[in-house]
């Protein structure tokens, strides 16, 4: 195996779907041994989650395709927590573990002694990461919370989608789980942050991680917009709160998305349009009027564009210095050269599964310790008997009798 930058730590995933897989799935890429627990015949839900699915080698259907975005790297263990010797067994292997993450309901896993309080009295340097809607104190704690009802109570809808008055205006989530995404990204800083600490003191410590906490972090400049002016941002479509031009337009045969962040960049596109004189505009001139502005600027700019190709205008605009880009789909996303170059696919093989698993890389590069693909994203109880054998002890007869209980 790799010996990436976290070699040695021991990591034991009792999360599923999303925010927590996706958590350990970036330390587990970085060299840690991630431990993830599973019911027994059913694992993670996310296996379940589609069409589509993966074919297995006998015809049959394998996993979702979703349950393979943030698992890889992994062993999979099935141990059924609700019986005594299930809940003893993961006991165990927290005792040996650095790290824990969990994203049941808020006291859910103290009936098993599976909570902070009980696993840190046997392991003190424990870091452990529960992972809910709305954290574990406060009015909402005991709800539950998904990605999508977070980005609507979170502000993320508010200020995504169409302008009131525009064709299909209405409050739009964003195409991807972000506020999972964002708090499992939260998630493994916090974790690595924890570790920094307990290696140094051998104190570990519980962290409380809330989507609905991540969300509201994650309006970033839209929340300080509204600190600073009193006024709560609204939808704008494509176009930037704080910048102007900073949006799609329209091409001869599609669109071409325009990022101008600076005056200079302004001025390098309105040379590039064949319009010099828009720069000198006196409505135009600073970004700060080009966003009062905005409508006027956006009327002037939208025929220029209109009256050549995409592919002519990326030429045009690059040679320019101006930032600019198609608006690719994901399958063009991947066919990029740079995409190519950078290596942003992962391709791996499982025994039980035709063809390849495909992922998108982890995007950290690290020059001497990278990110390594060392397991594909496992099948259900894969590693169960070895997990079991190699850190607990555990002989064949001792697994055939948990197996013959159902415990694993």
């Amino acid at each position: 195996m790799t010996q990436g930058p976290l070699s040695g730590v021991k990591v034991l995933d009792l999360s599923r779907v999303l925010a927590g897989p996706w958590a350990t799935q970036l330390l587990a890429d970085l060299g840690a041994e991630v431990i993830k627990i599973e019911r027994p015949g059913a694992g993670d839900d996310t296996r379940a989650w589609g069409p589509p699915f993966t074919t297995t080698t006998t015809g049959a259907r394998g996993d979702a395709a979703y349950f393979l975005c943030a698992n890889r790297n992994k062993r999979s263990v099935t141990v059924d927590m609700a019986q005594p010797d299930g809940a003893a067994l993961i006991r165990r292997l927290a005792e040996r573990a650095d790290v824990l993450v969990e994203n049941f309901k808020v006291g859910g896993l103290k009936k098993y002694g599976l909570d902070y309080a009980s696993l840190s009295a046997a392991n003190p340097r424990l870091v452990y990461c529960s992972i809910t809607g709305f954290g574990q104190d406060g009015p909402y704690a005991p709800r539950a919370g998904y990605d999508y009802m977070i980005q609507a109570m979170g502000g993320l809808m508010s200020i995504t989608g169409q302008p009131d008055g525009a064709p299909g205006a209405e409050p739009m989530k964003v195409g991807v789980a972000v506020a999972d995404l964002f708090t499992g990204l939260y998630a493994s800083n916090g974790i690595l942050a924890a570790l920094l600490h307990a290696r140094a003191t051998g104190q570990g410590q519980h962290i409380d991680l809330a989507l609905f906490d991540v969300q509201a972090a994650m309006l970033a400049n839209q929340a300080t917009n509204w600190f600073a002016s009193g006024k709560a941002p609204r939808r704008m479509g494509n176009a930037h709160p704080n910048l102007a031009p900073y949006q799609p337009f329209a091409t001869q045969d599609g669109a071409v998305v325009v990022a101008v962040g600076n005056d200079g960049q302004f001025q390098a596109l309105c040379r590039a349009l064949d319009a010099p004189g828009l720069a000198d505009d006196p409505r135009f001139p600073t970004n700060a009027l080009r966003v009062e502005h905005r409508g006027e600027m956006v009327q002037a700019l939208a025929p220029l564009f209109a009256a050549r190709s995409t592919a002519d205008w990326l030429a045009r605009l690059e040679a320019a210095g101006v930032p600019c880009g198609p608006i690719n789909t994901v399958d063009q996303v991947f066919a990029e050269p740079q995409a190519l170059h950078r290596g942003l696919t992962v391709e791996q093989t499982r025994a039980d599964l035709a063809g390849t698993v495909r992922t998108p890389a982890n995007p950290i590069r690290l020059s001497q310790t990278p990110a390594a693909y060392d397991r594909p994203p496992p099948a259900l109880g894969a590693d169960t008997d070895q997990v079991l054998a190699e850190s607990l002890g555990l002989t064949p007869d001792d697994l055939n009798a948990l197996r013959h209980k159902g415990v694993i």
